[in-house]
């Protein structure tokens, strides 16, 4: 793996595009651990009888990534839309599991 410089240290436009790629790399690699998480939240759903979409948790993981954007100096707003497109298809993919969409 390539390693990171912070953008300062880019000399040219190669370079940035270079650290951009491995940042994306790593973000797709979290990504995919998360929907690990989804995974498992399927079977302990399934076996507590529980649905996909519990609203005040999906409110609650919007309000936590808006959070952590603002003191990250990240626009919330962004990563709001970001999370929700992210949280839908997390449900959508227990939905199909747990057969109730």
């Amino acid at each position: 793996m390539t390693e990171r410089h912070p953008p300062q240290d880019c000399a040219d436009m190669p370079a940035l595009r270079q650290q951009i790629d491995v940042l994306d790399r790593e973000l797709i690699a979290l990504l995919a651990e998360r929907a690990g998480y989804i995974d498992r939240a399927i079977a302990l759903k399934t076996a507590n009888n529980w649905p996909a979409r519990i609203p005040a948790r999906v409110e609650e993981v919007v309000r936590n990534a808006r959070m952590t954007a603002s003191t990250a100096g990240l626009d919330p707003d962004l990563v709001e839309s970001l999370w929700r497109q992210l949280v839908e298809w997390s449900i959508a993919r227990e939905a199909q599991v747990i057969r109730e969409e």
